[in-house]
């Protein structure tokens, strides 16, 4: 009778082990929404969550690095982070304010198109840290950070790229909506361009959306009809359509943000990289050591590494030009190239040359 017990309770022990092995706490299983995992070998007390813009967690582009980068956290700080997506724009101050209630140390609004609602809710709950992709405020509040990119210098490193492999001479430009950011992109390709190829022509057309891959798609279409054999695209989610369009035109893509060539291995040319994924490393190390920077805006380039070309570039650009690329870059380190970042630049770059 006692051997009989005695197995019963070793039974119900393993089924026990085995179920709260199999589960997974902390998992938003409604939405699918954030992970709490936490990381082996690594523990904090903090939490961290980002809200996307409307391209959604899985854009291949923006706010899919700036995830990588919470996971990164989760894995080797032990940070619990979690995220909200958006749909549209007017989900950004309620999920916000839901990631405050769940008591998150950090908030994150990822993209320009945030702006407002950050600076509305770091208003209303000062005690509560936030940080914004960019957007740099006139006067950042006290409990802000503004992380920005110079993401006309890796524009100019891919156009230099198109400008020298293009056989047509003629290239193009997607952008996602017009405003500030992208007018990075677009204008420091068009300078990269002509720097490596002045006969060369930069064909540009917007998509008035980061989300919309069929006008994507239309838009590289038409290009690649007009004789375009390389079409750079800053759109977010537009982009998917760009490099769709470029599979079955057999022509080059270039990716944005992170290295898109995963996409489209033989038909992503390069990509134009801005490390969201490590500026959320170091401002997550950051909080970690009580040295938050609060009320500061941080610009990333690429003497920091910040921005740059995707690595798998030489998987499709000749050795030789991205031997240029590296020389190319060492000048705008060193300040001998300055990129044009707007359209006012851009005419005096032009006057310049």
């Amino acid at each position: 009778m006692l051997k009989k017990i005695l197995s019963l309770m070793l039974v119900f022990t393993l089924v026990f082990t085995v179920v709260v092995g199999c589960s997974t706490p902390g998992t938003d299983e409604d939405n699918n929404e954030g992970t709490d995992s936490g990381s082996e070998g690594a523990e904090s007390d903090l939490k961290m969550a980002m809200v996307t813009d409307v391209g959604g967690i899985s854009d291949a582009s923006f706010n899919q690095s700036a995830w990588e980068g919470h996971q990164k956290v989760e894995e080797d700080m032990g940070i619990k982070v979690s995220y909200k997506e958006s749909s549209k724009d007017s989900d950004y101050g309620p999920n916000l304010e839901t990631l405050l209630d769940e008591g998150n140390d950090l908030i994150w609004g990822i993209g320009y198109k945030m702006a407002d609602a950050i600076s509305e809710a770091a208003g209303k709950n000062p005690d509560q840290k936030y940080a914004i992709v960019d957007f740099a405020y006139e006067e950042t509040p006290e409990n802000v950070v503004g992380v920005l990119f110079q993401d006309e210098q890796s524009s100019f490193l891919v156009g230099y790229i198109a400008g020298k492999m293009t056989e047509s001479n003629k290239v193009g430009f997607v952008g996602g909506i017009e405003g500030a950011v992208i007018s990075r992109f677009e204008n420091g390709f068009k300078a990269g361009v002509e720097y490596a190829n002045p006969e060369a022509e930069v064909l540009v057309q917007y998509a008035e959306s980061f989300t919309d891959a069929a006008k994507g798609k239309a838009i590289a279409n038409s290009m690649y009809q007009d004789d375009a054999d390389i079409v750079f695209h800053a759109s977010g989610g537009v982009g998917d359509g760009v490099i769709e369009a470029a599979k079955e035109q057999d022509k080059w893509a270039i990716g944005v943000d992170r290295d898109q060539n995963d996409l489209a291995p033989d038909n992503v040319l390069t990509s134009a990289m801005k490390r969201i994924d490590q500026a959320v490393v170091n401002i997550a190390e950051a909080l970690e050591n009580d040295n938050f920077p609060s009320g500061e805006t941080i610009r990333y380039s690429l003497e920091d590494g910040g921005v740059g070309i995707a690595p798998t570039s030489d998987k499709n650009v000749p050795e030789d030009i991205l031997n240029e690329v590296e020389d190319v870059k060492q000048k705008i380190i060193d300040g001998e190239i300055e990129v044009p970042y707007d359209d006012d630049t851009y005419e005096e770059w032009e006057s310049n040359k």
